[in-house]
This record gives structure tokens, C-alpha cells and sequence, in this order.
């Protein structure tokens, strides 16, 4: 998708993963920057078009979190194991944590996914969300892209290294996987009288 829609494709792909969809962002943004690498891209707009992706998304999932958030999960959160606790713990977090939070989030593998939500939970101001979501994406981005772009030629020729990325896409699923289960069994434990 990268190489048939440019950099829009980057935006689309960046926004589905931070609209609470988890698309891995190690495997969109090290390609773009590969593509970069041939001359194809500009590091700078591969990083800037997966910030702005990841600020759409996010923006989708903060409005979510804030308009809609509290009654549904109030209404249906209990079919996807969430409950009032639940938002209530992000409120707090954003309370104590501020936007750092949103920004540091940013910055982690997996919870950068999810962190719009729980902000839009805390309500938190939307022009803030929006600076330290970008930056914290743009550095983000820019650190993947760049890795593609110096690994370069060696992206299809080098084995050791593609074995490496599908080590690292298996580990990611992996821990998700366990992330998932973890908390199933947390929330059945907690629903059983």
C-alpha cells in the first residue's frame, strides 16, 4: 500500500493504527523509510506523513473517548471487560500525569495505540492532546523511518536481518497475545463473586 499511494498511503496506514486499531507502526514506518532509502520518499515527509496519520487517528479515538466513551462503556464496556473503574483509573492517571503522559505514550510500542482513548476519557484540552500526540509521533516515526532508511539495500537481500523482523513481528504479536489473555483472566477473576 506504501508503494502503490506515496505518502498519503503512510497517513492512512499511521491513522488506522492510532485509531485503537493495532497495526503495527514498526512495520509501516521502517518500510517508508527503505523507501526513502531509493530515493523515493524524503525521510522528513515519511516521518511528518506518519505523525499527521497518527494525529487523525488519535483525534478519532480522543473524540470517542470523550463524547461517547463514559456511556458506552457504562451501557457495553461489560461484553469487552471494561467498567466505570476503568475510566475512572484513566481520569486520575491524566490528572496526576498530565500531558506528559500523552507524550511519553507516544513514544512506547503497543500503548501508543491506546492512549487516545483514556485521554479523551480525562478530557483532556484538545489543542494540548493534539501538540504532544504530533511531537511525540513525529519523533516516533521519524526513528522507525530512519532505521529502514539506514538499513537500506539490505532490506531484501540481507536473510539475517529479515529473520530479525519476523522474530520482532512474532515477539509484538506475541506479547499482545499475552497482553489480551492477562487481561481477559484479570476481568473474569474480578466478575466471579
Amino acid at each position: 500500500m506504501i508503494s502503490a499511494t506515496g505518502y498519503g498511503g503512510i497517513v492512512l496506514l499511521m491513522a488506522v493504527e492510532s485509531a485503537c486499531i493495532p497495526l503495527p507502526s514498526e512495520v509501516i514506518m521502517p518500510f517508508a523509510g527503505y523507501l526513502a532509502s531509493t530515493g523515493r520518499f524524503s525521510i522528513w515527509l515519511v516521518a511528518i506523513a506518519g505523525a499527521v496519520g497518527c494525529n487523525i487517528g488519535s483525534t478519532i479515538a480522543y473524540l470517542f473517548g470523550k463524547w461517547a466513551g463514559r456511556p458506552i462503556i457504562l451501557r457495553w464496556g461489560r461484553f469487552i471487560l471494561l467498567t466505570e473503574d476503568d475510566i475512572e483509573r484513566a481520569e486520575r492517571f491524566f490528572r496526576w500525569f498530565g500531558v506528559r503522559a500523552v507524550f511519553i505514550a507516544r513514544l512506547l510500542p503497543l500503548v501508543r495505540t491506546f492512549i487516545a482513548l483514556p485521554a479523551g476519557f480525562a478530557g483532556m484540552p484538545i489543542w494540548r492532546f493534539q501538540i504532544y500526540t504530533f511531537l511525540g509521533s513525529l519523533i516516533w516515526c521519524f526513528a522507525l523511518a530512519e532505521l529502514g532508511r539506514i538499513l537500506g539495500a539490505e532490506w531484501r537481500t540481507n536473510q539475517s536481518l529479515q529473520i530479525a523482523f519476523h522474530s520482532a513481528d512474532l515477539l509484538i504479536g506475541l506479547v499482545l497475545l499475552a497482553a489480551v489473555a492477562w487481561f481477559v483472566r484479570a476481568r473474569l477473576r474480578r466478575a466471579q463473586p
